[in-house]
């Protein structure tokens, strides 16, 4: 929660802190790109491999939970209607990105005989975050009945990373849900709110307070693993560590993992592998749990 600001009349300026961060601060402490110089480069790559993949799989394209434009996702079925099924959310702060930049993933989860839906929202500040939150949890509403209405009995699982993470937590209570890989997440949105993300944003207290899944934890939650990268910034790790405390305080079922040797970007190609650190603990869950 954000520290009280400075009361009137005392000689001091009116400045809201969080953790005793201010905004500039709090601007560099959730920075991941300032301290992954080729975070660019990433994205590009990951462009080119997701356009390999639509090339050569059998992929339905923009599948529509939504009118709106951007109310769309993408679907990597395989044949066997009892293989499971993950729905991946791409990150971005909730301002940046689509599901074509992301879905290099697809190829670690099938790879893993996961199929994969890659999904999209509208962004800030097109959207506010009351509703890009319906937007992720309707994806999951409609791809839960879409994979009913086809047969398909695999489960299904959720996924995704940074603000997708973030999206992806506000179903953990749904009971067609039966776990998810949350990567580098953001569970506690109040520190969001103080710094010069939520210019384009726009959050309230209590809006930031009422979407934060720290501080909203259903009756009951899929089990859970909350994956970050070893050489992230210390306040990704923190608040994976935190939403894991919280959840473990409360009996549920969470994993903390540390990936080694991964930053903010380098920690979704171990997802992307069929090999991968991240798509082996998947797999591992989804056996765990069928």
């Amino acid at each position: 929660m954000a520290d009280e600001p400075n009361k009137p009349g005392d000689g001091a300026e009116r400045v809201e802190r969080y953790r005793g961060m201010d905004r500039a601060m709090l601007d560099v402490a959730y920075s991941n790109r300032a301290v992954v110089t080729d975070w660019q480069a990433y994205l590009d790559r990951w462009t080119r491999e997701g356009e390999a993949l639509y090339a050569a799989s059998g992929v339905e394209r923009d599948v529509r939970y939504g009118a709106m434009p951007r109310q769309r996702m993408d679907l990597f079925l395989p044949e066997t209607l009892d293989a499971p099924v993950c729905f991946f959310l791409h990150g971005g702060y909730w301002q940046w990105n689509d599901k074509e930049g992301q879905a290099h993933v697809a190829r670690g989860l099938l790879g893993r005989g996961i199929g994969a839906a890659i999904g999209e929202y509208t962004l800030a500040p097109q959207a506010t975050m009351a509703e890009i939150c319906a937007e992720a949890t309707d994806q999951v509403a409609f791809l839960a009945e879409e994979l009913a209405l086809r047969g398909r009995t695999g489960g299904l699982y959720l996924a995704g990373i940074s603000t997708g993470a973030h999206l992806a937590a506000l179903s953990l209570g749904r009971p067609d849900v039966r776990g998810a890989l949350l990567i580098s997440g953001i569970y506690d949105l109040d520190p969001i709110r103080v710094a010069s993300l939520n210019d384009a944003i726009g959050m309230d207290r209590e809006t930031a307070r009422r979407f934060s899944p720290l501080h909203d934890v259903p009756a009951e939650t899929a089990p859970v693993i909350l994956a970050h990268g070893a050489l992230e910034i210390p306040e990704i790790r923190r608040q994976s560590a935190d939403y894991h405390a919280t959840l473990i305080a409360l009996g549920r079922d969470a994993t903390l993992l540390s990936v080694p040797d991964t930053n903010h970007f380098s920690v979704l190609d171990q997802l992307a592998a069929p090999d991968g650190f991240l798509a082996e603990a998947l797999s591992a869950l989804v056996v765990r749990t069928s």
